[in-house]
């Protein structure tokens, strides 16, 4: 877990009919974030917690696996006798 010691203050202000905060450079920049970055914001234990949310990017670089015929399973079929004669689908 990141832990960042250096407080930094900051103030909540008006964007548009919102409110927002300004989140510096370098706490981004840890989390490899930019701006079009999707976070999950949520309250805990009185806190407002920012992370960045998961599996960011998966969606594009499948789409450039596929292009790039890069996509292909690793493996062979690896049925054994138990799936082909005793199991139900």
């Amino acid at each position: 877990m990141l832990k960042c010691y250096n407080i930094m203050k900051t103030n909540i202000i008006n964007i548009g009919n919102s409110q927002g905060v300004i989140i510096p450079a370098s706490l981004l920049r840890k989390l490899n974030l930019s701006n079009k970055s999707s976070i999950d914001v949520d309250v805990e234990n009185g806190s407002i917690v920012i992370k960045p949310a998961p599996r960011q990017g998966w969606e594009e670089a499948a789409v450039q696996m596929h292009a790039a015929g890069d996509d292909m399973p690793l493996l062979a079929d690896t049925q054994t006798d138990f799936d082909k004669e005793e199991w139900t689908w």
